[in-house]
């Protein structure tokens, strides 16, 4: 989900609009990761992850046409597309409705929110980004504050909690997530159109999550509530295809740097809205963690990384 920011000078006051979109893209985010945690228990997690993109698919397939962008990709951006759809929208999302079997759903927000240090290493790696001091600063403040928020969780979890599991899923989702995004920095996602590629990309990773649930669920389970259905439309319509063209408009207008504070600001907005609706219990040690945690992605934010 990237887009080259346009060469002019991004710093200014902001207008109205754009401050709405930022605003509108945290909310949106933020709120995705306690549907999620609603619909752990209504059904395998493998078909939850099936619906829920299949209908994103569609959406995002109809976003297309709407735009007027044509859904044919050359042959280098379909298998950038793949990519994704295996990293993104097949193992990431395994991994995170599994963590979140086990962790509340502001955590899991605030361990995703550490994906700019994995995407920085393997653009380290395949194109040459440099990385700064201040940026391996701040990620270690960063680990530091998760580390406590998960040393809370460790020690307020009832006997037979898998916190070490959900830990394990939450971690294998922020790296699978990391390797989907290294892969839209390549030649080949940047020369294609960002929606048609995500169409692609999701309707691969759709087909992968349906082999998986059948494997690992069986058959698609029937007389689902409506509660299921109702966080499955959230999810894919308002969680998936509103927000996406907002992130990527706001790229334009900001530039990549100061767009990104996004992925910031909902973690911190998500431990809100858990701490309301499912009873998440702050102390001195999860407080602690928690402004390190986003002091460090602060400073990580405002390192200086540069490529070739």
């Amino acid at each position: 989900m990237t887009a080259t920011a346009p060469p002019h000078d991004h710093s200014g006051p902001l207008p109205a609009g754009v401050i709405a979109q930022f605003l509108l893209a945290v909310v949106i985010w933020s709120s995705t990761w306690v549907v999620i945690k609603d619909q752990v228990g209504l059904a395998a997690p493998g078909w939850t992850i099936v619906v829920r993109f299949a209908i994103a698919t569609l959406g995002m397939v109809v976003l297309a046409v709407v735009r007027g962008e044509s859904l044919r990709l050359p042959p280098a951006a379909l298998g950038t597309a793949a990519l994704v759809g295996l990293a993104q929208f097949c193992l990431n999302f395994q991994f995170v409705y599994r963590a979140e079997q086990a962790m509340t759903s502001g955590i899991m927000a605030l361990l995703m929110a550490t994906i700019m240090i994995p995407t920085a290493v393997l653009a380290r790696l395949f194109y040459g980004d440099r990385i700064d001091r201040r940026f391996v600063a701040g990620s270690a403040v960063a680990l530091a504050g998760i580390g406590l928020l998960l040393l809370k969780e460790y020690r307020a979890a009832p006997p037979g909690a898998h916190i070490a599991a959900g830990l394990g899923f939450g971690f294998a989702a922020v790296l699978s997530a990391a390797v989907a995004t290294a892969a839209q920095l390549g030649r080949a996602a940047r020369a294609a159109a960002p929606v048609p590629l995500m169409a692609w990309a999701m309707g691969l990773g759709t087909l992968l999550d349906l082999v998986l649930a059948f494997v690992t669920a069986g058959p698609p389970p029937m007389g689902l509530p409506g509660q299921f259905w109702a966080g499955a439309v959230y999810l894919s319509i308002i969680g998936t295809v509103v927000p996406f063209p907002l992130y990527v408009g706001l790229i334009r207008r900001l530039g990549a740097g100061r767009a990104t504070y996004v992925n910031v600001c909902v973690p911190v907005l998500a431990m809100a809205i858990s701490t309301v609706l499912e009873g998440y219990r702050w102390t001195l040690l999860a407080a602690a963690g928690a402004v390190l945690a986003m002091a460090g992605l602060l400073i990580v934010m405002r390192a200086r990384r540069s490529g070739p």
